[in-house]
């Protein structure tokens, strides 16, 4: 199974420019047909398109509500997307998944109310169970409580194999699972067999001379 993850960076390049380039980032991420690709800092617009642009099935979190009704704050950001970034559209998470595979439960915790920091769970047949976070890291110290919620959501849930993905805004080792990448965004497994971290290189998110995004995809294969 091969299982994806990037913080899109609220769909801009790096550096921030006027346009967004969301689209051309959902198609790239998922254009070689990955089982399971994990998102984060999306626009909450995008989340009734994710399905659409990709062919997978989606779900996603909201993380910060908007702070206008969703076409508005599309229009007033499309002015400048480098500018506004997330003030207008709110942020999301999102887990995409290929059609072969049936959710059968879906939940969510907040990890952290000040910054609206949270992780969403899916539980697929096969008794695998797939985190998504965006968290806060150790900036205020709560970094290792955001991570231990994340994994109790996973153990509620309950599966035989637990993989937890996301941008951890630090590097961790949680017991019992695979080690953590090189950076800050991570893949982590425990009850199956992983490939170990790897982070694309820059080359392969550059798209018309762009580098898409200020986080590099990163991605492992789980013998599931």
């Amino acid at each position: 199974m091969l299982v994806r993850s990037w913080n899109v960076y609220h769909g801009n390049a790096d550096p921030l420019e006027r346009r967004d380039y969301l689209e051309e980032m959902i198609s790239l991420v998922t254009a070689d047909h990955p089982d399971v690709v994990c998102l984060q800092e999306l626009p909450v617009w995008s989340l009734s398109r994710l399905e659409r642009w990709t062919g997978m099935t989606a779900g996603g979190d909201v993380t910060e509500r908007p702070l206008l009704p969703r076409p508005l704050a599309k229009a007033i950001t499309d002015l400048h997307h480098g500018l506004f970034r997330s003030a207008f559209t709110g942020q999301a998470n999102a887990i995409l998944l290929a059609k072969r595979l049936t959710v059968v439960e879906r939940r969510s915790v907040l990890l952290q109310k000040k910054e609206h920091r949270r992780c969403q769970a899916v539980k697929i047949d096969g008794g695998i169970v797939i985190g998504n976070l965006h968290a806060s890291g150790d900036r205020r110290g709560s970094g290792a409580a955001e991570l231990a919620r994340a994994v109790a959501l996973l153990d509620a849930v309950g599966g035989s194999v637990s993989i937890l993905a996301g941008d951890f805004n630090m590097r961790s080792q949680l017991e019992g699972f695979s080690p953590p990448g090189p950076g800050i965004d991570h893949i982590l497994v425990r009850g199956a067999p992983a490939t170990p971290v790897e982070a694309w290189p820059l080359e392969r998110r550059i798209v018309h001379g762009r580098v898409l995004s200020d986080h590099a995809p990163v991605e492992v294969r789980v013998d599931v």
